[in-house]
């Protein structure tokens, strides 16, 4: 084992460099090693490892993600600040929840 200590930053560095593409190397041969044992595990049942991971992607790509929602258009507005407004979806502006606690009828903010 190489002493750190006793290494300068360009030895340090082809250390690094060393040991990521022995990394890297190892996790090829691994990934190999899992695939012969997912395609002998698949070959038991009587199918072929594409047949299970073709399927897996095509059950997938079969669901549709909704559509964004667009946002809603206005239907209330603040009488003190027209600029204010409320779609009427979701929680509650605060000025229209004081409007209404001070007598407002909903109807008459709408636009």
């Amino acid at each position: 084992m190489a002493d750190l200590k006793k290494m300068n930053r360009k030895q340090l560095e082809r250390l690094i460099a060393d040991a990521r593409r022995a990394l890297k190397s190892i996790e090829t041969k691994e990934k190999r090693e899992a695939k012969k044992a997912a395609e002998k595990a698949a070959a038991k049942f009587g199918f072929s490892l594409s047949d299970l991971v073709g399927a897996e992607k095509q059950a997938s790509a079969g669901k549709k993600k909704a559509a964004p929602r667009a946002p809603g258009k206005p239907k209330y507005a603040n009488p003190a600040d027209p600029s204010q407004v409320w779609t009427g979806r979701g929680r509650r502006p605060g000025w229209y929840t004081q409007a209404v606690e001070a007598g407002a009828d909903p109807a008459s903010m709408e636009i």
